[in-house]
């Protein structure tokens, strides 16, 4: 029997996230190193997993299936394509740098009485959230699937509600509430998203006699299971509904801002860089793989939704006062960017729509960060309060420009390639909706570029005159991902190579083919 290694990639930090959790509370510093370790040991095991995958061999590979609940046909079932391979690595890339940047975040407080923040708990409720995220990316079960992606609601709930941002205007009994308020309008959200997926997992076992995706997907192919047009329509909505607001697509999206804005700036990069990822994930695996025709029927619908997303979200980014719930709508508008790609249904359009998970997933870690280390200097997330940083700490202006212009998807860096290739996947086939769409692009060179002009240039206010640099551990956090915004910038060929042919197949699933071109290129 070969080594488990997609299983032990999950266990490895939920097996840290218990052990974390115990360390004695008067070690705290101990519970970081190792909280630290085992999120570089999972590290270690997903460049593994990238390194043995085959993208010319088998659409899942390193695949385990035992027998789970037998009665009732579920299965634990994991396997990976070119698609999973690139959010695990993902994944398991940023947490480490998750958990250095947090690494004060949850410890003791003083506000006039001593108040304890369980710092142990902090970091194993972030490794607890990777290891469900790892699971689910892995999961080719519908019903194992669907566990993990309700679990991993449980400690971000802990992580928005007890360990929230400490720049916070009023008093702590406000702050207090309005985490409170965040962390329950977040798990409502999401919670009445998977209630509607359950009641769909149900009607696909009733109909499919099992949950295994890849089973059903061939009896799709090779017409064992026929679906009526009305019952994958239903289905396909109650899977899409969940995902939507996992991602967020509006209208879906209202508990985001308040999300990101109430969390720890690590906590903000873990919602939107590393859970939501599970949503636009999901349409890609089980939507347009297991409802391929309910998937081409709500494609209109779908495109005019995340068109409203990209502009929407840009242009309430336009207004924000606030730097954390400007980052917010920055990012629903770079998820309805990754949405339109999916659903365009061209190769190039789901290729950049992956890449763009990636992508994003580094650009929004590098600005987020940077910006939690700005605000934890200053005691203010407004915008307002800053004015002349760039003046006292250099360096910490640099990467946060860095940041915001990779945000806005400047040429050289990484995400433009995504966003070049979404946009032209689009205008292949929906040549108004991909105009419409560039316009995102124009509100994002104006949202970051005026955010930096108020932030680090004029100037310097008395409250920003004494604020320090970046310090060895905070740049230890950002540099590595400002080389990959511009590695990746320049060459994406190492992440393209692994999602190209999951993404072929995926086409092949909605027998969908690029359109071909108008004009034929020369000879």
């Amino acid at each position: 029997m070969s080594f488990p290694l997609l299983t032990a990639t999950a266990v490895l930090p939920a097996v840290g996230a218990i052990i974390t959790a115990a360390v004695p509370a008067a070690r705290r510093t101990a519970a970081k190193w190792l909280a630290l370790l085992v999120s570089l040991a999972t590290l270690v095991l997903a460049i593994t997993v990238m390194v043995r995958f085959d993208p010319d061999g088998d659409r899942y590979q390193l695949t385990e299936s035992h027998a789970w609940i037998a009665d009732f046909g579920v299965r634990y079932e994991l396997g990976v394509d070119g698609i999973a391979v690139a959010l695990i690595a993902l994944t398991a890339l940023l947490i480490p740098f998750i958990i250095l940047a947090g690494w004060h975040d949850a410890d003791p407080l003083e506000t006039g009485n001593t108040r304890w923040r369980p710092t142990q708990g902090f970091f194993a409720l972030i490794l607890a959230v990777e290891a469900m995220v790892i699971i689910s990316f892995e999961a080719t079960d519908v019903f194992l699937f669907y566990i993990f992606f309700e679990a991993m609601l449980i400690p971000m709930y802990f992580l928005i509600g007890g360990f929230g941002d400490r720049a916070h205007a009023g008093s702590e009994e406000n702050a207090a509430a309005q985490r409170s308020y965040a962390a329950v309008k977040f798990l409502l959200y999401n919670l009445v998203g998977g209630l509607i997926m359950l009641a769909a997992v149900i009607g696909l076992y009733v109909v499919a006699g099992n949950f295994s995706l890849q089973e059903i997907a061939e009896a799709r192919a090779n017409g064992s299971l026929d679906m009526a047009t009305n019952t994958e329509r239903w289905l396909f909505l109650g899977f899409f509904f969940a995902f939507a607001v996992k991602a967020p697509l509006w209208p879906l999206h209202t508990w985001l801002p308040n999300a990101m804005g109430e969390a720890t700036a690590p906590v903000a990069v873990l919602i939107t860089a590393v859970v939501d990822k599970v949503g636009t994930f999901a349409m890609l695996r089980f939507c347009l793989q297991l409802f391929p025709e309910a998937s081409k029927w709500a494609t209109p619908a779908i495109l005019v939704l995340a068109l409203i997303s990209i502009i929407y979200g840009a242009l309430l980014a336009v207004g924000q006062r606030d730097i954390k719930r400007l980052v917010a709508y920055a990012s629903i508008s770079h998820f309805g960017f990754i949405i339109l790609g999916i659903f365009a249904m061209t190769s190039q359009g789901q290729s950049g729509a992956t890449l763009y998970m990636v992508n994003h997933g580094i650009s929004t870690a590098a600005l987020m960060l940077v910006a939690g280390f700005l605000i934890s200097r200053r005691g203010s997330r407004l915008i307002a309060d800053y004015g002349g940083v760039q003046k006292v700490a250099p360096v910490l202006a640099g990467t946060f420009l860095i940041g915001g212009l990779a945000t806005l998807s400047l040429p050289g860096l990484a995400p433009f390639v995504s966003e070049f290739l979404v946009l032209v996947g689009t205008f292949a086939r929906y040549p108004v909706i991909g105009i419409i769409a560039t316009f995102g692009i124009v509100l994002a060179a104006l949202y970051v570029l005026v955010l930096y002009q108020r932030t680090m240039t004029g100037p310097v206010k008395p409250e920003v005159a004494t604020m320090p640099d970046l310090r060895v551990r905070e740049l230890v956090v950002v540099a590595p991902l400002v080389a990959l915004l511009i590695f990746l910038g320049v060459y994406p060929k190492p992440i393209t190579d692994i999602v190209n042919p999951a993404v072929k197949q995926t086409m092949s699933d909605v027998q969908k083919k690029d359109p071909q071109p108008e004009v034929e290129a020369a000879k």
